[in-house]
């Protein structure tokens, strides 16, 4: 056979001191080592449970003072829509805490939608409505002063998830919601307010992750179109799409009643215009069974 040249010549490799030693396995003397550190790593273990669980102890600690705080300040206590956690109900978004939401109104244009979801949902979520005057509307009339009254009426479950509503009596255009504490965000219009209460609301009302959801949503821009017609011809047009897209069905989402029926029923009531007379037969039984829910 063929001798191979050396191709690297001889060193002295030094080992450096800042590696640790492996322990000799092949005598009595390494026995005894392992044992005493297999002691060793119990009582490190112990100590480190013991160490656990003190901090277990103080984070449960601390757990129940936050929620000494958020019970003396009036907070909800529970909720998917307070917490941090992400919710596969909600396309895996994670939702944030509710701050308080405040909402600009003329008395002219009532939003009987918050009184009909606090009817609706006094079961399951508080709306706590507060109403204030802004100085450019000192007389807010006799429906805005009875509106008021029935919004007092509706008994408030501190048990309950609950979000805080301001609403303002002001001379605006438009009925406004500002839903953001640090920025003025506003979202515009009675229908978009629905939308938004039905998506932080009660799980029973989200309507995103149903087979119909873009049934309901049409029918919010309907009740959005009913508002702002100006002729009676234009506003027999949306009755009658109302009429064919409620069919035979018991509610606008089918057997339960969702925000949909809520948006509908608040904008007849905001049209004084549209009598008993100018609904078909299908809408006033329909009419019926959302007044015993809204009490509107």
């Amino acid at each position: 056979m063929y001798e191979l040249k050396t191709l690297l010549p001889e060193y002295d490799i030094q080992l450096p001191t800042c590696m640790y030693p492996m322990k000799v396995l092949n005598n009595s003397v390494a026995s005894e080592v392992i044992k005493a550190d297999a002691c060793s790593s119990s009582n490190d273990f112990g100590s480190v449970c013991a160490r656990q669980e003190k901090v277990l102890k103080q984070l449960q600690d601390l757990k129940q003072q936050m929620a000494n705080i958020r019970a003396s300040l009036g907070l909800c206590q529970k909720g998917p829509q307070h917490t941090g956690q992400t919710s596969l109900r909600n396309g895996g978004l994670r939702e944030e805490p509710l701050h308080d939401i405040v909402i600009n109104g003329h008395p002219n244009f009532i939003p009987y939608a918050l009184l009909a979801l606090k009817n609706a949902w006094k079961d399951l979520f508080t709306i706590d409505v507060r109403t204030f005057k802004h100085s450019t509307m000192p007389d807010i009339g006799k429906d805005a002063s009875e509106f008021e009254k029935k919004l007092a009426q509706v008994k408030i479950d501190p048990s309950k998830p609950k979000v805080k509503v301001s609403l303002i009596w002001k001379n605006c255009e438009h009925t406004e919601m500002i839903s953001s504490p640090t920025m003025y965000v506003p979202i515009y219009g009675e229908v978009n307010i629905i939308r938004y209460l039905g998506r932080v609301g009660p799980e029973e009302y989200r309507y995103e992750d149903l087979p119909n959801c873009n049934e309901i949503d049409a029918v919010l821009d309907i009740c959005y179109q009913l508002l702002r017609c100006n002729t009676s011809k234009n506003r027999a047009s949306m009755l009658r799409a109302l009429n064919l897209r409620l069919g035979k069905q018991k509610y606008f989402g089918g057997d339960k009643i969702t925000i949909a029926d809520i948006g509908v029923h608040s904008s007849l009531k905001r049209l004084p215009a549209i009598t008993s007379k100018d609904l078909t037969p299908t809408l006033t039984e329909w009419q019926k069974r959302v007044q015993l829910v809204t009490q509107l």
